[in-house]
């Protein structure tokens, strides 16, 4: 990867969501809503406290993770969108 997240940064790739109903209609791309899952492909360092010691992150590289639709900084790498992160806007870890 050519993107290193800095502090209690993170880099999520999107995962696909489910583009048919239960019924079997097909949802095309314009009206999909965006997915609030993905997984963990960097993590920073950690969080600065204000004594000067890095707190550890709470995720790792591989994590599958819930966020909000409209949380992070999208960016492009590659052809490939990506989303940039910091770890409090992460709601949730999937198991």
């Amino acid at each position: 990867m050519k993107l290193r997240p800095l502090h209690d940064r993170v880099i999520i790739k999107r995962l696909d969501q489910e583009r048919k109903t239960a019924s079997g209609i097909v949802i095309p791309d314009a009206a999909a809503e965006k997915p609030d899952q993905g997984e963990i492909l960097a993590v920073g360092n950690g969080k600065v406290g204000d004594d000067g010691k890095v707190r550890a992150m709470a995720v790792k590289v591989g994590d599958k993770v819930l966020f909000g639709k409209y949380s992070g900084q999208a960016v492009k790498v590659d052809g490939e969108e990506l989303l940039v992160m910091r770890e409090e806007d992460i709601m949730a870890v999937v198991e």
